[in-house]
């Protein structure tokens, strides 16, 4: 059992309990101390990289394309980011003719035995809404302002069960079975 110490003690896997044992078996015999010692002289050679084995290394500037790139794309890349924003912001700075405008359109629907309703549609880009509760009466409503063009939407009940609105004669059937509406915003007069 207390053969493989020298080994572990070479590499270093011992805990303290070990290293006292590792010590007081090397005191106590000769032959131990004797193989610990070979396996110690072993181990540097075997660490020990004989010259005619090692590559010479190349003192030359090597061409680091990565790192050019780097230094090359990063200036481009902040640059193209700072016009993007500054884009941004003179867009929604611009005056908005309030011809562009619509009127705020008011969702509502009839559904008493749903916990929850939520709105979905193009003029959000499909996220989920919350609609607001009228009361105890089953009416759920929620109130956007769109500007005019054309809109898809659809009503989610309960997190799962979607279903176009009732009262919207436009419709249309989406790539999943199920059926969009279509609502229509004019300019303001």
């Amino acid at each position: 059992m207390m053969d493989y110490l020298g080994s572990m003690y070479i590499d270093n896997e011992l805990d303290l309990e070990e290293k006292v044992r590792f010590i007081e078996k090397i005191h106590s015999e000769q032959d131990f101390y004797q193989q610990t010692v070979d396996l110690l002289v072993q181990e540097k050679q075997v660490r020990t990289i004989p010259e005619k084995f090692m590559i010479p290394v190349e003192t030359r500037v090597r061409f680091d394309l990565k790192k050019w790139l780097g230094k090359v794309f990063h200036p481009l890349v902040y640059a193209g980011a700072g016009f993007a924003f500054a884009t941004l912001v003179l867009f929604a700075l611009r005056p908005v003719s309030t011809s562009q405008l619509a009127a705020v359109n008011r969702f509502v629907i009839y559904e008493p035995a749903a916990s929850r309703v939520e709105l979905t549609g193009t003029f959000n880009g499909w996220q989920r809404v919350a609609m607001h509760q009228i009361g105890t009466t089953g009416y759920w409503e929620l109130n956007v302002q769109l500007s005019s063009g054309e809109y898809r939407f659809a009503y989610i009940l309960d997190g799962s069960r979607r279903i176009a609105d009732p009262t919207q004669p436009t419709r249309e059937n989406d790539d999943f079975g199920g059926e969009n509406s279509i609502l229509k915003v004019d300019k303001q007069a």
